[in-house]
């Protein structure tokens, strides 16, 4: 399947499993700062939407604009951080790397990688819309 060129609706017919959609001010900036630190892959980037690839993993952009008859957006707070309690992991992203990258496209450090007893190196990165990205690789 092109992600660049599929119909919507041809692309939702292929979703299966757990999803994640995301809520975010500017779809063209998240989609660039995800690509840029951690490495993904946007296609179909707009406005208003954009595919977003981790891996094998696919989760989509939605810009507030897209949601005006969905009930989530009443819920939405006008300021960040609107992912609060929300941890987005990516296990395969090394977090030295990633918090390295991260100042220059506007996350916020909000604790630099750290080694856990759970067995990870991880860091947490916070993005302008609030949500707490959490790259992070086994310990050697």
């Amino acid at each position: 399947m092109d992600l660049e060129t599929v119909k919507p609706e041809d692309f939702g017919r292929t979703l299966r499993g757990f999803g994640v959609n995301l809520l975010v001010r500017d779809v063209r900036d998240e989609a660039e700062r995800l690509s840029a630190v951690f490495g993904m892959t946007a296609h179909r980037v707009s406005d208003d939407f954009a595919i977003l690839l981790y891996g094998p993993q696919v989760f989509q952009l939605h810009s507030d604009g897209t949601y005006h008859a969905n009930p989530l957006l009443s819920l939405v707070p006008e300021q960040p951080p609107r992912g609060a309690g929300l941890e987005l992991r990516l296990f395969e992203t090394d977090p030295d790397q990633a918090t390295a990258r991260a100042g220059a496209h506007g996350f916020h450090v909000l604790q630099p990688p750290t080694d856990k007893p759970h067995g990870l190196r991880e860091a947490y990165l916070l993005c302008p819309d609030g949500y707490a990205w959490v790259p992070s690789r086994p310990l050697d």
